[in-house]
């Protein structure tokens, strides 16, 4: 999956909305309702990395293949970081993301959640 593609299917999903934001962190965060559930670095040298959250479990499992490591700043939170999204297998990329989309429709108040729906 390319980056573009990757950037339609997070876009695609129920609510989700991408927010650009500039200097001095230059990312481009998916979220809903306020929630984040991906982003992806825009600047040098990191550009296009791609972050989403992710189970304790998988964290552990993500963090010891190669071009995954844990997100700067999130990692304490199980996000991770995959260095080189056109190295990752389509569909268990597509599963890690709507799996972080699902935790962050989950924290999400009733009220929210209809909106959405």
């Amino acid at each position: 999956m390319t980056t573009d593609e990757l950037k339609q299917f997070c876009a695609a999903l129920p609510g989700a909305q991408a927010v650009l934001y500039g200097a001095p962190s230059n990312i481009l965060v998916y979220e809903v309702s306020g929630k984040k559930f991906a982003y992806f670095k825009t600047s040098a040298p990191e550009q296009w990395r791609f972050s989403l959250r992710v189970s304790a479990e998988r964290f552990i499992e993500l963090t010891d293949m190669p071009g995954v490591k844990p997100a700067r700043y999130m990692g304490r939170f199980h996000w991770v970081t995959i260095v080189d999204v056109a190295r990752f297998p389509n569909d268990y990329l597509a599963e890690l993301v709507q799996d972080s989309y699902a935790r962050a429709v989950a924290s999400l108040t009733r009220a929210q959640k209809a909106a959405i729906a």
